[in-house]
């Protein structure tokens, strides 16, 4: 145990500063969602009775959601695993649970989204996630986003990786400084290839 949490700290500290010698904000924040998305969740979780439906396929993504300046939506920046067209996905500030992160401006692990007591909205084209977390990132009392990730298979994510996903999501809003995040935000907001979703989330009828 204490050698993985050795791994995970230097792959931890490699990233941020990959991070801190990127040239944007968004190539700093892809590089911390690519170490969740290569460091964090049980390896075996998909390997359980009941973890996926037949026929799925065990992967996971990552990235970070931002307030927009019109306080309407959260848009997805630096994104790992999403598709492409879903690159600045925007959902609508109250909507599922990025909407009650930030409401509570607290962390949230769902080990398993079919057993949340609210209900999980899909905004994902890909596919219903069975594993989520979202970790807010706050500055002097301002809800700046979130630091997301999820898994197909259930139980994927668990509390160990939540401490982590903890300590991401504060070396994101540093990056956020680092990288001039309210210069940036202003520069790309509203964006071209905004894929909004409504609060409800997406029709699963509709999804591959």
């Amino acid at each position: 145990m204490t050698s993985l949490h050795h791994h995970t700290l230097d792959a931890l500290t490699q990233a941020h500063a990959r991070a801190l010698a990127s040239t944007d904000l968004e190539s700093a924040w892809h590089e911390l969602a690519q170490f969740c998305v290569a460091h964090l969740g049980d390896a075996q979780a998909h390997t359980l009775p009941g973890a996926m439906a037949e026929g799925q396929t065990q992967y996971q993504i990552s990235g970070c959601f931002v307030v927009t300046p019109d306080k309407q939506h959260h848009m997805l920046v630096g994104n790992v695993g999403f598709p492409a067209e879903q690159a600045r996905l925007m959902i609508p500030l109250d909507g599922g649970h990025p909407g009650w992160v930030y409401t509570h401006r607290q962390d949230l692990l769902l080990g398993d989204t079919a057993q949340s007591t609210t209900a999980f909205k899909q905004y994902l084209k890909t596919s219903r996630m069975g594993s989520a977390m979202y970790c807010p990132m706050l500055w002097q009392q301002q809800f700046i986003g979130m630091f997301v990730m999820a898994a197909q298979a259930k139980h994927t994510l668990r509390e160990c990786d939540m401490s982590v996903m903890r300590l991401v999501a504060h070396l994101a809003v540093a990056l956020w400084h680092a990288h001039g995040g309210p210069a940036w935000l202003a520069a790309h907001h509203p964006p071209e290839n905004a894929f909004r979703v409504a609060a409800e989330g997406l029709d699963d009828s509709a999804q591959p």
